[in-house]
């Protein structure tokens, strides 16, 4: 930790509530729109209330003499993060993964404002634990969990960090062209594109191909290594669909070669607005990545 007074990250993302608000302008004209399509205005403003109960206990819990910022998940990628920061991603598993890219070490405290509302993998911690968990990550006196991320470096451009999974193909997911090199094989592949996950990842998206597929990866969330996996690949005169999957560690990793005309991307945990442009000739180098998520026990 660094010799600086901690801040206190509260890391949140919109609810039902505030994104129908924002579309529809009047609470009047939300509870019409949802009761015309035969959906409860009481559930989701109670799943608001949650979540604004939550956020008002979440800023109690910060000790006095910090300091403390507040930052809803559409702004991440404009949030200056410090090394003396101690984040709090209240919410569900999927906002962890959602900021995980924007960080650099710092601890990670994963709260669920309420116990029905998600899984809990990377949010299992209580509202009642977290004055004490953040006076100790303060101190320095907690364990992490080093999670294991991926990355896709373009050659000669930017790269891009995935703590779940990475995404390679088309940005309207429909077929998409590449050449694939792993192990000392290539081969010339038409899919619905690639998903590259991490031991993380294998618990999502990634667990419904294997389900489908009845290729199974198990990997410790804390292992460098990935799985990749083409989705659907499609065998022809030309394309093949010997390379379906894979796990790349430290020692090896993935290349890619575009033939996208158009609409190429490769985006992470999800978020498709945040994405590398992947268009032919591009070439993508996968590997596990250096860094990490220190997400709290």
């Amino acid at each position: 930790m660094s010799t600086l007074r901690p801040r206190a990250v509260l890391i949140t993302r919109e609810t039902e509530l505030s994104a129908l608000l924002a579309r529809h302008g009047t609470r009047g004209q939300v509870e019409f729109y949802l009761s015309s399509r035969g959906q409860s205005f009481a559930e989701v403003e109670a799943r608001d209330r949650i979540q604004s109960d939550a956020i008002a206990a979440a800023k109690s819990a910060v000790p006095a003499e910090w300091s403390f910022a507040e930052v809803s998940r559409e702004d991440l990628n404009r949030f200056l993060f410090f090394p003396n920061d101690v984040i709090v991603a209240l919410g569900q598993d999927g906002l962890v993964a959602n900021l995980a890219k924007y960080l650099g070490g710092q601890p990670v405290i994963g709260v669920t404002p309420s116990a029905d509302m998600g899984e809990g993998v990377l949010t299992p911690h209580t509202l009642r634990a977290l004055p004490r968990l953040l006076a100790r990550t303060g101190a320095g006196d907690v364990e992490t969990q080093a999670r294991a991320m991926v990355e896709a470096q373009i050659q000669g451009g930017d790269s891009l960090l995935a703590l779940n999974e990475l995404f390679i193909g088309h940005r309207s997911h429909q077929s998409a062209r590449y050449e694939l090199a792993f192990g000392g094989e290539s081969e010339f592949q038409s899919s619905s594109g690639m998903i590259v996950a991490t031991g993380t990842g294998l618990t999502g998206w990634a667990r419904s191909i294997m389900t489908a597929t009845h290729v199974d990866y198990d990997i410790d969330a804390e292992t460098p290594q990935a799985a990749f996996f083409s989705r659907e690949p499609w065998p022809s005169r030309t394309s093949g669909d010997s390379l379906r999957s894979g796990v790349i560690d430290a020692e090896t990793s993935l290349d890619v070669l575009s033939r996208i005309n158009e609409g190429g991307v490769i985006f992470a945990d999800g978020i498709e607005q945040d994405f590398l442009g992947f268009d032919w000739g591009a070439v993508v180098n996968i590997r596990v990545a250096d860094a990490r998520l220190h997400l709290v026990r």
